[in-house]
């Protein structure tokens, strides 16, 4: 079945299940919302980003609309066919908790504004497919509107996406039940997809995951990325903003968004490089000001340094790169497992360990090298660097890396598993409740 005739046919569906509803006429292109909240870093509007770019490379490219918590989804090199809508920056600190990132106003007011923008993006855009990452109902609760919206027309297959490692099980555990997890994957789900590879990290069994969410798992496989640089519509990829750089061994280091970054690009910036190799310190947008300008002092007596605010695609680096200083981010991980490259992870441990269980997991794999965070100075990554280490076994032969390309099967996927159970709507009063809870009770999950 065509993308024309699957989106006729789930036009005539709502039509006949919505009450009073019409269809409008069917255009040629299948319809997929991505929804990120973006409370901290730049993670999940990246992996939002590397599915739209994967769904732009399949043979019937759909339309796709990207709603992102973070601003700078604003700024993205976005292939053809692809737009985006940002909401109003939320913005968590050291602890988890959640506030507004700049606009005066309270918690309870900005996650009101969010969910009304994400109501009206998703009803205007009325998506075929709808790809929520990691929070069930969304950041403080603020996709119930519009998921009630879709469950009531019944058109739109919605999918809850998952990286492969969370936090601590008895954190999630906690948290999941706190969300009220396997109600909103029963209600509103109609797959969960987690991208990994089991065989690493299987999240069902580490969480407790009820059948109910468990029957609806399916494992995408890692990200590569080494197949984004050069494929239709991916030309805004082209690596227009690397810097140039001398000849020599390369050494790249990574800070992910950067928010909490400042430690390890100060004993980057500071340690002993081996001779004959350049350094590049990759910032992110959110590395704190006076910790940039630090770095900068630093960096300024010592020419055989690079720093660079940001890049739309790191790859470029990376696959020149002779040795990788990293955090432990999903993203920046499969970048660094996808070229292969030797690496020392420096993993974040709090508020979560999510970063830390990955990093030890591939340790344990000889994949990579880590170190923990309360161990980082510039000795541990200078004495790291001089060390003459053996080619690594590589992770693309060991685990399962084809979650780019099979992704476009898994959306098709949706159009033919069985009809969704009974949907029962909330009532105007449970919504509102879900969207009035006392900031202290919401899961920041």
């Amino acid at each position: 079945m065509s993308n024309r005739e699957r989106r006729a046919e789930h036009d005539e569906r709502g039509a006949r299940r919505g009450a009073g509803a019409t269809a409008s006429p069917s255009p040629s292109r299948l319809r997929v919302a991505l929804y990120s909240h973006d409370t901290m870093g730049l993670g999940h509007m990246r992996r939002n980003l590397l599915l739209a770019q994967a769904l732009m490379r399949s043979p019937e490219p759909p339309s796709v609309l990207m709603v992102a918590g973070a601003r700078e989804a604003g700024a993205l090199r976005l292939p053809r066919g692809v737009d985006s809508v940002t909401l109003p920056a939320l913005a968590k600190d050291g602890d988890g908790g959640l506030g507004a990132r700049d606009l005066d106003l309270s918690l309870a007011e900005i996650v009101r504004l969010r969910s009304k923008i994400i109501a009206a993006a998703i009803e205007g855009f009325r998506p075929d497919v709808f790809i929520v990452d990691k929070v069930p109902r969304g950041a403080m609760r603020e996709l119930v509107p519009a998921l009630e919206g879709l469950a009531a027309e019944g058109r739109c297959r919605c999918v809850l996406g998952l990286r492969d490692v969370l936090d601590e099980p008895e954190t999630v555990r906690r948290e999941w039940r706190e969300m009220e997890g396997d109600d909103a994957v029963r209600r509103y789900y109609r797959a969960v997809w987690v991208y990994g590879d089991p065989r690493l990290y299987d999240p069902v069994p580490e969480y407790g995951f009820s059948p109910v969410v468990a029957g609806k798992v399916r494992y995408t496989g890692y990200l590569d990325q080494r197949t984004r640089l050069a494929g239709a519509g991916c030309e805004c990829l082209a690596p227009s903003d690397v810097p140039e750089l001398p000849e020599g061994r390369l050494v790249v280091c990574l800070l992910g968004g950067g928010q909490d970054g400042a430690a390890l690009a100060e004993a980057f910036v500071n340690a002993e490089l081996p001779e004959g190799s350049v350094g590049v310190l990759l910032m992110g947008p959110y590395l704190p000001a006076d910790a940039r300008a630090r770095v900068r002092r630093a960096a300024a007596s010592r020419p055989q340094l690079r720093i660079v605010e940001s890049l739309a695609e790191p790859g470029w680096l990376l696959r020149r790169a002779d040795r990788v200083i990293a955090m432990g981010g999903y993203n920046t991980v499969c970048e660094v497992l996808s070229y292969e490259r030797t690496a020392l992870i420096v993993p974040r441990i709090h508020p979560r360990r999510e970063q830390w269980i990955r990093a030890e997991r591939l340790r344990a794999h000889g994949l990579i090298d880590v170190l923990h965070p309360g161990d980082l100075t510039p000795g541990s990554l200078g004495r790291w660097l001089a060390l003459d280490l053996p080619p690594r076994p590589s992770a693309i032969g060991r685990f399962d890396w084809s979650g780019l390309e099979n992704l476009p099967r898994f959306v098709s996927d949706l159009f033919n598993d069985p009809a969704p159970e009974p949907w029962y709507p909330c009532t105007e009063k449970e919504v509102n409740r879900c969207l009035a809870i006392p900031p202290s009770a919401w899961a920041t999950w």
